[in-house]
């Protein structure tokens, strides 16, 4: 299991009260259940019928991983989870 740190922005980070925490986890998929299970309140924000919703936007140092929760962490990734960006 690698140690990872993820960072939540918007929505994401009031539901779970924080901005920034480090979690083990071998795979994208398992770190959001870890999230999930910390923080209850990101399971309806995530999930939507037991699926990732397509708005959740996922990136591992920079790179969009387009919601495969299989992706494999390695030790130190930056793993930043947010919301649709819009603009005006």
């Amino acid at each position: 299991m690698a140690r990872v740190k993820v960072k939540l922005f918007a929505n994401f980070r009031e539901a779970a009260g924080v901005k920034e925490i480090e979690i083990q986890s071998s795979n994208v998929g398992k770190l959001l259940d870890s999230l999930v299970e910390k923080y209850p309140k990101l399971k309806d924000l995530f999930y939507e019928e037991g699926k990732l919703r397509d708005y959740v936007n996922i990136m591992v140092n920079g790179r969009n991983i387009r919601g495969d929760t299989r992706y494999k962490l390695k030790e130190g990734d930056v793993v930043a989870i947010f919301p649709p960006v819009s603009g005006g």
